[in-house]
């Protein structure tokens, strides 16, 4: 069963119920809205979407009988205070009819995640999982560590619940397997082993160190480890050591002996004994003071890979089977179910959950509460780990909730800020310029919204023009498409990484937009260039002042800055080394590949091509006379 990103083979309707006057919440304009709809509404299933009076989605949900299900929302006596406040804003509705329910599952998890809803439960991780893939398309298959969508042919195994986890695992298969881990276009190219053979990481398939069916065999036992045949892996590697050892080849012994270490080293690290569970996803939660923590622990092959804590956003006033079943439905909306997965409690919709993984995964998917071995002892760990998670998050709330009060304080806001943003440049003499903005809230850093600026009119060797062009972006484009500041993107506080000169720049901007309220900091270093932790904060005003070394609150704003200065040197180098590799003949239209290729084999250098006149150009292979034009002509037109 397959639902497409936009509902096209569905039937879709809006249906809009015009309010006069204020566009201000209101119950019973709410409830006209709703009841004009269900005039037309279909005993069907289908997902339903609820809209405020400037069309931007308040909830989705979905139904076996949509006619049914929306009358409920008239009913404002059954609703809870939260749902009232839903329809008291509803002023259309948007309906999209499907063949079952559980297609209607899937399409609402797809509309959740594209519309992120106010009242939905939200899956609030900006990050896909990592896998494995070990690739099909080559005679010498790579291993290699891939995240996004699975296009490339080959086998993949996931999902690792970090990166860090995915590194670890990779690295010791690569010391288990000798598997190539580089590049087709690398691969090719190589007349000598490189640094990974020397380290005996990789066989060098490359120069023929290791012949086709022997390397194919190392990829099937790969196959096998990754599997979960981890035992009968190790004993053919024994055999095999013993063999080498007996025939007095000590070499291959001594390969095969650091081979088993790695397998060892493995087997080892594994902190969760999963054996004979096979394949199954765990997930258990936690709830304490009106939040709520999910764990997920991930088991392939009797081996664990990982595991995560979530925490579910706009969980406020909904019943925890409700949370966990939508955390399920987002989750599983792109990561591939395992064969089994084990949650901490029984669920009203197990059964249509089951249903709608099996069709994801194309196989059979068992939902389940384990009640006894292993399977319950693994419950019970997930679940200790959620409610430990759960205390830490609280913890750090409540340190995040004094810092940022003491923020507030400290810059004269009226309450503390939901929404910071930090600020910084960076360049080298002018080159490769460009600005960054973080965003920090009570939750901690929001990298999703993070933003990268390319300076395209600033001199590139001007901080303060620099600053003033990110500002004017930035600040034109949030009055563009948040006039009324109610999606939550004007910034409560602005930090900029430099002194008054910065800030007097971000200043002008904002007061030619009119923009007069958005409070603006600098923090600069201090005499002794930030040594000693003395930084020097700036205020429109003019005032300006140090925070004792010890202050928890500077501590949180610098963490702030180093944060900004972290991801604009990081975006900066990865731009300066586009920078690098780059040619003027990429300039050049209707110039591909291997055109470059061979006008550089065959002049040398991309300033010998600029330079050669149009009768030596013609004499390029592969360029023909209309090519040979239209080179000149690039770098000799006035």
């Amino acid at each position: 069963m397959s639902v497409p990103n936009a509902p096209d083979r569905f039937n879709e309707e809006k249906s809009t119920f015009a309010v006069r006057g204020s566009d201000a919440p209101d119950l019973e304009a709410g409830v006209a809205a709703i009841r004009n709809v269900l005039k037309t509404l279909p005993v069907r299933p289908g997902v339903y979407r609820m809209q405020d009076a400037r069309g931007d989605v308040l909830y989705v949900g979905k139904a076996k009988a949509l006619k049914n299900r929306v009358t409920n929302y008239t009913q404002i006596d059954r609703l809870s205070k939260r749902l009232q406040r839903m329809v008291a804003q509803t002023r259309s509705m948007t309906i999209v009819t499907t063949n079952n329910e559980a297609e209607a599952l899937l399409l609402e998890a797809q509309l959740i995640k594209r519309y992120r809803p106010a009242y939905n439960v939200l899956l609030r991780d900006d990050k896909s999982f990592p896998f494995i893939l070990l690739r099909a398309d080559h005679d010498f298959p790579r291993i290699q560590k891939h995240r996004g969508a699975r296009k490339i042919k080959g086998d993949y195994y996931g999902p690792f619940a970090s990166a860090g986890s995915v590194n670890t695992t990779l690295n010791a298969l690569q010391k288990l397997f000798l598997l190539r881990s580089c590049t087709d276009s690398f691969f090719k190219t190589r007349d000598r082993p490189c640094l990974l053979y020397q380290i005996k990481r990789c066989s060098a398939p490359c120069v023929g160190r290791i012949a086709h069916e022997p390397y194919l065999e190392l990829v099937a036992d790969a196959k096998a480890f990754l599997a979960g045949k981890s035992t009968e892996v190790q004993a053919k590697l024994g055999r095999q050591m013993e063999a080498a050892a007996e025939a007095m080849d000590f070499e291959l012994a001594a390969i095969l002996r650091d081979r088993l270490r790695a397998l060892t080293f493995i087997q080892g690290s594994q902190a969760i004994n999963a054996e004979g569970v096979g394949d199954a996803d765990i997930f258990a939660m936690a709830c304490k003071q009106g939040v709520i923590g999910i764990q997920a622990f991930f088991i392939r092959g009797g081996q664990n890979w990982g595991h995560r804590s979530f925490f579910p956003a706009h969980t406020a006033d909904v019943p925890e089977d409700e949370v966990l079943t939508s955390f399920l439905t987002q989750f599983y909306e792109e990561v591939p179910p395992a064969k089994t997965v084990f949650v901490d409690r029984e669920l009203p919709e197990a059964g249509l959950l089951a249903e709608v993984m099996t069709a994801q995964a194309g196989r059979k998917v068992d939902l389940s509460v384990p009640q006894r071995g292993t399977r319950r002892r693994l419950l019970d760990q997930a679940k200790r780990n959620a409610e430990e998670a759960l205390d830490r998050r609280l913890a750090e709330s409540t340190t995040q909730a004094k810092l940022l009060r003491e923020v507030a304080d400290l810059f004269g806001l009226g309450e503390p800020p939901d929404r910071i943003e930090i600020y910084d440049n960076s360049h080298i003499q002018g080159t490769a310029a460009l600005g960054a903005m973080v965003v920090a809230g009570p939750e901690g850093f929001r990298k999703n919204q993070y933003r990268k600026f390319n300076i395209k009119q600033a001199a590139t060797n001007d901080d303060f023009a620099m600053m003033r062009e990110v500002f004017q972006r930035r600040f034109a484009r949030a009055q563009s498409e948040d006039p009324d500041r109610d999606a939550g993107d004007w910034p409560d506080l602005v930090l900029i990484d430099g002194g008054r000169g910065q800030l007097n720049a971000a200043k002008e901007v904002l007061e030619e937009m009119g923009i007069e309220d958005v409070c603006l900091v600098g923090i600069a270093k201090g005499p002794h260039h930030g040594r000693d932790g003395r930084e020097v904060f700036h205020l429109l005003d003019g005032r300006e002042f140090q925070l004792p070394v010890n202050a928890p609150v500077l501590f949180y704003l610098q963490r702030l800055r180093d944060e900004v200065h972290r991801f604009v040197i990081g975006a900066h180098r990865d731009k300066r080394s586009k920078a690098i590799g780059a040619s003027p003949l990429d300039e050049v239209p209707g110039i591909g590949p291997a055109r470059k290729k061979a006008l550089l084999m065959h002049f040398g250098t991309a300033r010998a091509v600029r330079g050669a006149s149009l009768e030596d150009l013609r004499k390029a292979p592969g360029v023909s006379q209309a090519v040979a034009q239209q080179v000149y002509d690039f770098f000799h037109a006035k």
